[in-house]
């Protein structure tokens, strides 16, 4: 049986901000969901998180898993709610996402693989040009470029 359709509770999923450098923005990679929720689109990689497994452990193999990227993983940026409902009201799929950043070299290749179809590298501040793109994705993005030019994130490439 597949727990995360129709569950008895909701499931810790992790998504993951892929951060490289770019200029004058870094550059956040979307991956576009190949199966439910959310197939179709734009997105950040991520996923569940499996028993006895960390938040980073998480972020550091769904992001692998989805695009063959080995990231450094950074700090948690924030965690959103994924309730979606069937046409009947009935809770079809309810996961907890907890965003991690990551950063990757500006040399770094991605492929899709897994539950994403597709990927793409855009701008942190061309995010509104993409469609359709999950709602809370440049909430998240823009947090993450919010904490490094305050200083509170220092990507590996500043130091």
């Amino acid at each position: 049986m597949n727990e995360r359709v129709y569950p008895s509770l909701p499931r810790v999923a992790v998504g993951v901000v892929i951060l490289r450098e770019a200029s004058p923005l870094p550059e956040v990679l979307l991956v576009r969901r190949g199966k439910p929720p959310m197939q179709g689109y734009w997105s950040l990689p991520g996923g569940a998180v499996e028993l006895g497994e960390s938040l980073a452990e998480a972020a550091t193999r769904e992001a692998f898993e989805e695009t063959g990227l080995r990231v450094h993983v950074g700090p948690v940026l924030t965690a959103v709610d994924a309730i979606h409902h069937d046409d009947a009201g009935r809770v079809q799929y309810h996961f907890v996402i907890v965003d991690l950043v990551a950063f990757v070299s500006r040399s770094a290749v991605a492929l899709p693989a897994d539950d994403a179809d597709a990927i793409a590298w855009v701008s942190a501040d061309r995010l509104s040009e993409v469609h359709p793109l999950t709602p809370q994705v440049p909430r998240v993005v823009d947090l993450a470029l919010t904490w490094m030019q305050r200083g509170v994130l220092t990507p590996p490439w500043s130091l």
